[in-house]
């Protein structure tokens, strides 16, 4: 067996098996596979696809190529939530903060920014000296201490996934069903939790581009989770428009913060109370997510929600003084409206790819991220417009921003006519 039929194999449209599988994984992960083989085998993943049977076996695979983490001295029920990525997708730094105040046990491992969607971690690492690449016991201790540990992908934890997925932003190999459903549930599987809830998301700025993708998508992750002995849920999310008013990793954690402090923009919090209110029925915590909603609006209003959050972020080593005064881009510019009507779209990929131009993502796997870097959303579908009027701010370090402004014109699709109302939620797995 070597690489060279194994790419042939898959270039040909043909299943590969159990063990050819194994030994892509475990090769590469040693180093004796080279990234342009590893790059040529996920193209023609991508291209021709994988049964269930080979997106099992590679999810497995990769789930122990390294160290597994066993959690079960923590608590009997481990929650993990997992967004299948979007644009201005902060769900989970709310989310984890809020359900961390009812006692459930938080073990999260997130990833990066893949393609047009922003990672949770480089959200995180915007936070001068928040650790995301702590110790596996260190990351144990703080969940058994405060609750909740956010971090990033080990080098133990499912080592081929990470370089897999560092390769597949970098090869325009992002949406794949198979190499998406393989890469969420190894990291889930590895991590140790034993409840998971997975945002999945469809439309413009998200991978899968239509519900039913979505829904297929969903269905294979749940169906990996059982054979995990992983009680899954899916909830499917509409990604058509950004979610919220901020694009970019630290406009994200401001967001957030003001989210957890009670002041949410209605998209955001239509998922944020969804979501939580489903994990703290998966915690046996209440099957009305009506009542369970009161008890989350109870624990914002409190002061508890955003309290977790900076001891969680202090845990870590992060400097929570920061989170009141969180540092700006050099240049804040207008990006005005050249009619008037009502917001009929916004196209989330077109704001995601400019927020990238901008320096909040990377074009190549070495890239550094700005930080600041991002857009502010003033009207989205639905708003009222002006001509002359503030649609978006551009936050950037870079002193050329012109064709960034066109773009997010372009994004923009302004009409006479009010749309029907957005619909944030489509369905539950």
């Amino acid at each position: 067996m070597n690489i060279l039929e194994i790419i042939s194999k898959k270039r040909d449209k043909k299943a590969l098996n159990k063990e050819e599988i194994e030994y892509f994984i475990e090769e590469y992960t040693k180093g004796n596979i080279t990234d342009y083989q590893a790059a040529a085998l996920v193209m023609a993943i991508f291209i021709n696809g994988m049964d269930y049977e080979e997106t099992k076996n590679l999810t497995i695979a990769m789930a122990h190529s390294g160290e597994t983490l066993d959690l079960s001295d923590i608590s009997d029920t481990i929650i993990d939530k997992h967004s299948s990525g979007g644009v201005g997708d902060k769900i989970t730094l709310i989310v984890m903060p809020i359900v961390a105040t009812f006692g459930i046990p938080v073990a999260k491992m997130s990833g990066r920014g893949l393609g047009i969607t922003g990672g949770t971690i480089d959200k995180l690492e915007s936070i001068p000296g928040y650790r995301t690449d702590i110790s596996l016991e260190e990351f144990k201790n703080n969940i058994k201490e405060i609750g909740i540990s956010l971090i990033g992908q080990t080098k133990d934890l499912a080592p081929a996934d990470k370089k897999i997925y560092a390769l597949r932003d970098t090869i325009a190999c992002t949406e794949s069903i198979p190499l998406i459903a393989s890469s969420i549930m190894s990291k889930k599987i590895a991590a140790g939790a034993n409840k998971i809830i997975l945002e999945v998301t469809y439309g413009k700025g998200a991978f899968m581009k239509t519900e039913e993708d979505a829904i297929k998508l969903s269905k294979i992750m749940s169906k990996i989770g059982e054979l995990a002995g992983i009680e899954t849920v899916c909830v499917i999310t509409n990604m058509n428009q950004p979610i919220g008013k901020n694009v970019g990793n630290s406009l994200e954690i401001e967001e957030a913060v003001r989210a957890l402090k009670g002041d949410m923009e209605e998209d955001v919090k239509e998922i944020v109370f969804h979501i939580t209110a489903l994990i703290m029925k998966m915690a046996n915590l209440g099957d009305n997510l009506e009542e369970n909603k009161k008890k989350i609006i109870e624990n914002i209003e409190n002061g508890k929600a955003y309290k977790k959050f900076v001891e969680l972020v202090a845990k870590q080593g992060g400097d929570t003084k920061y989170l009141e005064n969180i540092e700006r881009a050099k240049y804040i510019v207008e990006v005005k409206a050249e009619k008037e009507g009502y917001v009929q779209d916004l196209n989330a990929e077109t704001i995601g790819k400019s927020a990238i131009a901008l320096g909040a993502g990377r074009m190549k796997k070495e890239d550094t991220i700005d930080h600041t870097a991002g857009i502010v959303l003033s009207k989205k579908i639905g708003d009222k417009v002006l001509n002359g009027e503030t649609l978006a701010y551009i936050h950037t370090n870079k002193e050329n921003f012109e064709d960034v402004t066109k773009e997010i014109l372009t994004a923009y699709k302004i009409g006479k006519e009010k749309p029907e109302e957005y619909k944030h939620i489509s369905k539950t797995i």
